[in-house]
Order: C-alpha cells, then sequence, then structure tokens
C-alpha cells in the first residue's frame, strides 16, 4: 500500500511495509466553497457580532488589515481586494490603508515571498504592505499589563492607531494557543518582543491546558482576550482549509464572536476520534510552507501524543528546506543537547522571560521524553542534523519496519496533513 504525506510542495509518496496495518486518520470530506468571490462578499455583507464592513468603515479614515506570515497558508488572495474595495466604496483612500504582515518574531516577508503570501497582483500593486518588527521598540504602543498575569502589552502602532482594524487569518489547530487565527493574528502577531516572550514563557508552555484545540483555561488564550479587550473594537476574518487548501469557510465580524464560530466549525473536522493507541505513528509537518524549518516540524511531533502509547516511535517527515530555523532557535537546540532534557527545563522554569524562539525547544521535550522520535527530511542541511537533537532516518520504510518488529505490532496510525489533524484517544 501506498500513502501521500504533505511534504514540501510535491508531497511525498511512501510505500508501506507489507507487514504494516496502517490506520489512516485524516479529516472528514468537507464541501468546498464553489464560488469563493459569493463566499466573501457574503462573509462581508452577514457578518457575526457586528454591523456589516461597509458601515463600520462609514465615515473612518484608516484602516489596518493584518495577515499571517508565510508560515501559514491562508488564502489571501480570495479576500483582500473584496475587503479593500469595501473601504474605497465607503470613502477611505488607498494611501490610507495598510496591509501589515503579522511576523510575531519571525523573519519578515520580501520580495517575492511577500508577492505571494499576499496573492494578489492588484494589492501589491495599489495598497502599501509592510512588516511587523517586534523588536523595534519605537514601533509599538504600550497598552499596560494585562489583569488576569500581568503579562506586559505592546502592539504595533499601525495597528493600534488605525480607526478600522481588521485581522485576517487561518483557524487550524495550534499545539499552544488552541486554534489559530483571530486574536493570535495580534498577539503574537503584532506584538513587541517581552510581550511574546512573557506568555510563550516556560510557565505557559507547561500549563496542562495549553494544548492543540482546547481553549478553555488554555492561558495563551486567555492572555490573548485580554490584549484584544484591551486594545478595543477589533474585527476579523476567519478562514478555514480542507486538506486540498481548498476553503471550506469564511465569516467576518467581531474578533472574538467571529473566531470562536470559525473554531467550532474547524473543530468538528479537524479533531479525529481513535478507539486505540499506537506503538507506531507516522505523520508529516503539514508540506509547505508550514514545513519549510525544523522549528516548525515540531508542531508535528507534538500533535499525536494522545494516541501514541508510552516507548512508541513517532516518525516525521518533513521538507526543512530553509534548514534548522533561526539563529535564536539554533542557540535554544544547542542549549538542549548540552544541558539534557531535564536540566534545560529546569533552567527555563526559572526565567520570567523565555529566550526568543527557546518555546520551541521546550516543546520538543514533551514528544521526546514520551516516545522515540524520528525524522525524514529531504532538505535539512547536514550541518543541522545534531541540532534536531532526534534521530534521523533515510528510508520512512525501514522506520516502519523496525518499529513494527520493536513493538511486535504492524498497527501504524498514519497521518497525511501532521499538526492539521488532531488524532484523540476515545477510549477510557
Amino acid at each position: 500500500m501506498k500513502v501521500d504525506l504533505r511534504y514540501g510542495q510535491t508531497g511525498l509518496t511512501v510505500d508501506l511495509p507489507a507487514e504494516c496495518e496502517p490506520h489512516i486518520i485524516r479529516k472528514p470530506k468537507m464541501t468546498i466553497l464553489q464560488n469563493k468571490a459569493a463566499a466573501v462578499m457574503q462573509a462581508l455583507d452577514q457578518p457575526v457580532g457586528c454591523a456589516c464592513l461597509q458601515s463600520i468603515a462609514a465615515s473612518k479614515k484608516t484602516a489596518c488589515i493584518l495577515i499571517c506570515d508565510v508560515t501559514r497558508p491562508v488564502p489571501n488572495g480570495v479576500f483582500l481586494r473584496p475587503v479593500v474595495e469595501k473601504l474605497l466604496s465607503a470613502g477611505l483612500k488607498l494611501p490610507d490603508i495598510t496591509i501589515l504582515v503579522a511576523t510575531g518574531l519571525h523573519r519578515p516577508n520580501e520580495g517575492e515571498e511577500l508577492a505571494r503570501v499576499v496573492g494578489d497582483p492588484w494589492i501589491m500593486a495599489n495598497v502599501r504592505v509592510e512588516n511587523h518588527f517586534a523588536r523595534d521598540e519605537n514601533a509599538h504602543i504600550d497598552l499596560g499589563y494585562t489583569a488576569t498575569r500581568n503579562t506586559p502589552v505592546s502592539l504595533d502602532r499601525r495597528f493600534v492607531e488605525a480607526d478600522i482594524r481588521i485581522a485576517t487569518g487561518l483557524v487550524e489547530p495550534h499545539f499552544m494557543a488552541g486554534y489559530s487565527g483571530g486574536r493570535k493574528v495580534i498577539a503574537p502577531g503584532i506584538a513587541g518582543e517581552e510581550t511574546i516572550r512573557t506568555f510563550h514563557s516556560a510557565a505557559f508552555m507547561a500549563d496542562p491546558n495549553a494544548v492543540e484545540c482546547n481553549l478553555v483555561g488554555n492561558p495563551l488564550h486567555e492572555e490573548q482576550l485580554q490584549i484584544v479587550k484591551m486594545l478595543g473594537e477589533v474585527y476579523a476574518i476567519n478562514t478555514v482549509i480542507d486538506e486540498e487548501r481548498n476553503l471550506v469557510f469564511i465569516n467576518f465580524g467581531e474578533v472574538i464572536q467571529s473566531h470562536l464560530q470559525a473554531v467550532a466549525f474547524a473543530h468538528d473536522c479537524c479533531v479525529v476520534e481513535v478507539d486505540r493507541r499506537y506503538n507506531t505513528v507516522l505523520t508529516s509537518a503539514a508540506g509547505y510552507p508550514l514545513d519549510k524549518t525544523y522549528y516548525q516540524t515540531v508542531k508535528g511531533m507534538v500533535t499525536p501524543l494522545d494516541i501514541v502509547n508510552d516507548g512508541g516511535t513517532i516518525i516525521i517527515a518533513s521538507e526543512c528546506g530553509e534548514g534548522l530555523g533561526s539563529a535564536n532557535f539554533r542557540a535554544s537546540q544547542t542549549r538542549l543537547i548540552e544541558m539534557g532534557a531535564d536540566a534545560f527545563l529546569q533552567k527555563i522554569h526559572k526565567q520570567r522571560l523565555a529566550e526568543v524562539d527557546e518555546w520551541q525547544s521546550q516543546m520538543q521535550t514533551k514528544p521526546t521524553s514520551k516516545a522515540l522520535v524520528q525524522l525524514y527530511s529531504g532538505g535539512l542541511p547536514k550541518k543541522d542534523h545534531s541540532l534536531t537533537g532526534i534521530e534521523r532516518v533515510a528510508s520512512i520504510e525501514s522506520a516502519i519496519r523496525r518499529s513494527i518488529d520493536r513493538a511486535s505490532d504492524p498497527v501504524v496510525a498514519v497521518i497525511p496533513e501532521g499538526p492539521y489533524v488532531v488524532p484523540k484517544f476515545a477510549g477510557l
């Protein structure tokens, strides 16, 4: 039997060993929005928890629209121009509209990459598109501290000072914040460095409620809600896509209410219950653009933890064409490997602020403490191999066979779309 995994831009076909009994875990078939233009207009004209965009924009002078960076396959090209045209028809002028890439602490998106992220040549030619820089303190406005956990809050002034604020994004499982999109595009999307490092600290990451598909008691989600309330009036466009990246849902509305509606839709599609746990799990890092780096690959290791047995094996396929990730992540992985997981975790739990990208190293300790984690990657440079801290495999087929032999169990869970599908053990 052959199985296709999300891998890079082309996918990866795996020939499963003859002795393997695969259980394929994927989203149910979803209804594609055939007329995307009509769906966008309906969303803008029939909002969730607020007036329609045309009414909101009446008498307003400026607007800032947030979009996700290159790590998220958001269908920006479907909705950005209709949103801008709605704003123009209400009286705004093109020079008064800014599209801001919510990079968080990621690198900026520029040139051809930025054009791919925006997805619309008309927008690139007519609208100002800029990147957020979390480390530029002068580019942010200090809003004080959250009432819940005393998180310092600073946000990009281009968004804070705009008359109309719209966050756009993809609602999908997120291994820390429960779900992406909505409030998360604001924080960490356009937050200052100290804000991001505070609620990515070890205490937040270690909280048992800071997991995929959970918003109840999730400290990241709760802080994000507080930050939105401190900011004031904000709207959102939320999208959901299927395994083939087709648009299956879009709405517009007040940022919290509209996001929750999108989460309810996504939850029914993304959470898949299974009736057993597995000794062998084959998964992916969801393909391009998420598997451009090893940093993002960690998400695919964490997501299937509920269905892998203690001492089992997780085999993950990720292209990693841009290598390990940032210099900060490289330094963090170096500390993790040199210190060992226990000492590394003890150290970071004493810090008020997380070191930049250190949180991903912390998250990697979750799967590696439970299972043998193995990586198949055709794009990761050799110099980066040792800094993954996990075992590299040259053949997925051989790795599966060895895992089956170790466990004396031929059943293998296969998750082609990686962290965009969240398997849950339905047993007692």
